[in-house]
């Protein structure tokens, strides 16, 4: 139990921090969203007096002072009031991260999960088999990893979707269909999606295929595997059952943490193919000097980040005795 308590201390701490830099960060980027509105009001009419007062406080972004506003922006998350979005005036920021947030985590989830299963299989079975054809995708996979997501994405989609016609230019779904739970719709977005999950799998997959080779290969001389090898199991069980099953755990661990980057997505391919994620959201919101919505955004970015970290610390207390063990 100490071991929790403390865990959860660290993380609660870490957690007003990323909390405090949410709000001060986007308040240093020049411009002001009310004045931004004031100006279209502006263009339509003049604004009735103390309009200003009251779009500040509809924005999330409060009046007087910094301490000021940082003081009702706490009470605003403690409320679970995220604000109003400039960007898509008068929505809540709550209600366009929910919109947003189930196409990143569909996309982005599946293709991390994908470009996992195949990395560590492959990298099992270089490791295992040194010097065959498996082992020889390493440099060609690493440097897949190397080159950035939107160089990548932007060579894609000129091949696969410009000159060849085999997947739709950009969007999450045909500009014809309606979203819904209908099978028009669903097919609409699998078909949508395919090319930029097929973008994050062959960035990250170089990653996860190099270091399992590189932990199959350091467990091989353990002495376990080789007692495996020295009762004449069958091969196939020993890099099961032995070799991969413990060269696997530092992968997970990185897996697990990845997981809380899939919040994130990957703004630069969202971006790319204009699909409409949490990335391509934050982006706008950028652009717009839209705080409330960027501060919603990296807020659960930010907490989804911690969330899978302090996951990944109590798992390791439980199966690992020694590292709830204090010096």
């Amino acid at each position: 139990m100490r071991y929790v308590a403390r865990k959860l201390g660290f993380y609660l701490v870490a957690a007003w921090a990323a909390i405090t830099l949410n709000f001060f960060l986007p308040r240093l980027i020049p411009g002001n969203p009310v004045e931004i509105l004031m100006s279209r009001l502006d263009e339509s009419g003049s604004p009735p007096p103390g309009e200003a007062h009251r779009l500040a406080l509809l924005l999330g972004v409060g009046t007087g002072g910094l301490f000021s506003q940082y003081w009702h922006y706490l009470d605003a998350l403690a409320h679970f009031n995220l604000g109003i979005s400039v960007t898509d005036f008068p929505v809540p920021v709550s209600q366009v991260i929910a919109s947003a947030l189930p196409w990143t985590l569909v996309l982005v989830g599946t293709a991390t999960v994908i470009s996992f299963v195949v990395g560590i299989t492959l990298g099992a079975l270089a490791g295992w088999k040194r010097g065959t054809w498996v082992d020889s995708l390493i440099p060609t996979t690493t440097f897949l990893t190397a080159i950035p997501y939107f160089w990548l994405a932007l060579l894609l989609l000129y091949l696969l979707a410009f000159v060849f016609h085999v997947f739709p230019l950009n969007g999450g779904y045909g500009a014809s269909e309606t979203p819904g739970w209908n099978w028009s719709f669903i097919g609409s977005a699998i078909d949508h999606s395919i090319l930029p999950a097929l973008t994050i799998v062959i960035a990250s997959i170089g990653g996860w295929l190099l270091g399992m080779r590189n932990m199959t290969v350091t467990t091989l001389s353990d002495d376990y595997v080789v007692a495996a090898e020295a009762k004449g199991l069958s091969p196939r069980r020993i890099l099961v059952g032995y070799a991969a099953r413990n060269a696997v755990m530092p992968s997970i661990t990185g897996f697990a943490i990845s997981l809380g980057f899939v919040v994130s997505g990957s703004v630069a391919m969202e971006y790319v193919f204009s699909y409409p994620g949490i990335g391509y959201e934050l982006l706008q919101a950028v652009n717009n000097e839209d705080y409330a919505l960027a501060q919603g955004i990296f807020l659960v970015i930010t907490l989804a980040v911690l969330a899978a970290n302090l996951i990944v610390d109590l798992l390791y207390g439980f199966v690992d005795p020694r590292t709830r063990q204090s010096r």
